[in-house]
């Protein structure tokens, strides 16, 4: 088992889901909050580039499946994640090769059936993924308009990227952060945070109408965000 020198506890290869921007030593990619990253030599490094990318993550929640999917697995990792709250590492689960998981899955087939480990296995990746698209989605936003209160773009990127709510965040376009998209959902935000659109309509106003009467704060707020 290679060793990482940032490990917690100095044994398993660790893998770090950020909490805060960072990049890639190797490929320079810009990595995001919620994305993984590994330590060598005390600098970060992506999975692509720490021949990681291969693996898939197994949330934390189901100790036989996680057990027995190591025990399958020739190379696999502990992601932790670090809590401000508690200020210390906390595990969130496991990086395992695919055929691993898979046939440990088989064998949990008595403990507690096939389909539902794949559901839970499922629905953590998918919560997964949802939090590094909103991750990604916030440092655009920052970069795009870095006037822009941190909490406010935390709350773009999370309303845009909701799976199933059809909006611009989950387009192809807002996947793959095109400023477009990301400007339509900063414009949506601001309407109904910071302007009496939804009391417009309310009141009976059409919503052409409404759109239109608070169109000037928007772009007032707009162009606040956009200035550092």
């Amino acid at each position: 088992m290679q060793k990482n020198d940032a490990s917690p506890n100095g044994k398993d290869l660790v893998v770090f889901m950020i909490v805060r921007d960072s990049k890639c030593s190797g490929c320079q990619e810009e990595l995001g909050n919620g994305q993984f990253l590994t330590m060598e030599n005390r600098k970060p490094f992506c999975m692509k580039c720490a021949d990681l990318d291969h693996l898939i993550f197994l949330g934390s929640g189901d100790a036989a499946l996680s057990r027995r999917s190591k025990k399958y697995s020739k190379l696999w990792a502990v992601v932790v994640r670090f809590s401000r709250a508690r200020k210390r590492y906390e595990r969130q689960g496991l990086l395992v090769e695919e055929e691993a998981l898979a046939k440990a899955e088989e064998e949990c087939l008595a403990d507690s059936g096939l389909r539902e480990a794949r559901r839970i296995r499922d629905e953590e990746r998918r919560l997964c993924e949802d939090e590094v698209l909103a991750g990604e989605m916030e440092g655009k936003l920052k970069e795009m308009f870095p006037g822009c209160p941190s909490g406010e773009a935390k709350a773009i990127a999370q309303q845009a990227s909701i799976r199933g709510s059809g909006r611009v965040g989950r387009s192809a376009a807002g996947r793959n952060l095109e400023e477009e998209a990301l400007r339509l959902a900063a414009l949506a935000f601001i309407r109904h945070r910071h302007t009496p659109y939804d009391d417009l309509l309310m009141h009976g106003m059409d919503r052409a109408s409404a759109r239109q009467s608070v169109w000037d704060k928007i772009e007032e707020t707009l162009q606040h965000w956009s200035r550092r």
